[in-house]
């Protein structure tokens, strides 16, 4: 087995930051198991809790929006794909955020008895929403069997929008994770975030229905959603041309996401010295 020696010493950590991190991968690993041990303990289900989910989810979005409030999907897409596609990339994105956020307050035990690389701990902490993922994402192609809609060429994207959903989710956690150590009122406010973010996004509606209302003041601020972006781009990837995509809001949320994890990732760098204190 190998075996390395940790000095610490003044400046050491980060001159050799990401090396560190790269030694301690197992560790990463060994969190990471933790967390989907703890999610699916005990459950009589298991991970079908992660098909359940966006299941009855879906189930009440396509009776409440597409029966009662009558919102049309994209022309020649099954309303029920349309929303199923939504929900699996927000759910994931909501999911990884929420991990990333509380991530270090939840290893608090650790953060104040050995040193390793702080930023383990939100990246490990987004294996139970990756896993949750795929769940979703298989019942997405069964139910695309059932319709019998054959993804194209497209799909070839599908991984660039995973990724960048995953990017997105660090580059608003990572903040909120340095905050939320200080000032615990943070843990309260991003289930709020959370559900704010799932109405004002296209999952149960197209972005097809705000292109057709740019005269609108509040346009605008709708196209700045970095989320928006990404979920259309998601629902292309696997609907082809017959699901909205505008790449201008993609372009948009290539930036925004971009430049916040710059500076997430660098305000987290900067304020996990002091998590030992605020702990």
């Amino acid at each position: 087995m190998k075996t390395h020696e940790v000095i610490i010493q003044p400046g050491r950590s980060e001159r050799h930051y990401w090396r560190d991190l790269w030694r301690n991968r197992e560790l990463m690993y060994i969190l990471s198991m933790r967390d989907v041990s703890v999610r699916y303990k005990q459950t009589a289900l298991g991970t079908a809790w992660g098909l359940i989910r966006p299941l009855t989810t879906m189930l009440i979005m396509v009776f409440v929006f597409s029966k009662i409030a009558k919102l049309p999907a994209d022309p020649g897409v099954p309303y029920p794909l349309m929303v199923l596609g939504g929900i699996t990339v927000w759910t994931f994105f909501a999911t990884a955020f929420t991990q990333i956020s509380n991530s270090v307050t939840m290893n608090s035990n650790l953060v104040t008895k050995v040193y390793f690389p702080r930023l383990i701990m939100p990246i490990s902490s987004v294996a139970v929403s990756f896993i949750d993922f795929l769940v979703s994402l298989g019942l997405f192609i069964v139910l695309a069997i059932w319709y019998r809609f054959i993804p194209d060429w497209h799909l070839l994207m599908l991984p660039a929008f995973i990724v960048l959903a995953l990017l997105a989710s660090f580059a608003f956690g990572l903040f909120f994770a340095a905050v939320n150590v200080r000032f615990r009122d943070i843990g309260q406010l991003i289930p709020f975030i959370v559900q704010v973010g799932f109405y004002i996004c296209p999952i149960a509606y197209s972005s097809r229905l705000v292109a057709d209302k740019q005269n609108e003041w509040w346009t605008p601020f709708y196209w700045m959603n970095p989320m928006v972006g990404i979920i259309d781009g998601f629902r292309w990837s696997l609907l082809g041309e017959k699901a909205y995509f505008n790449p201008q809001s993609l372009l948009i949320s290539i930036a925004i996401v971009g430049v916040c994890l710059t500076l997430s990732l660098y305000f987290y760098r900067k304020r996990e010295n002091t998590f030992v204190d605020d702990i």
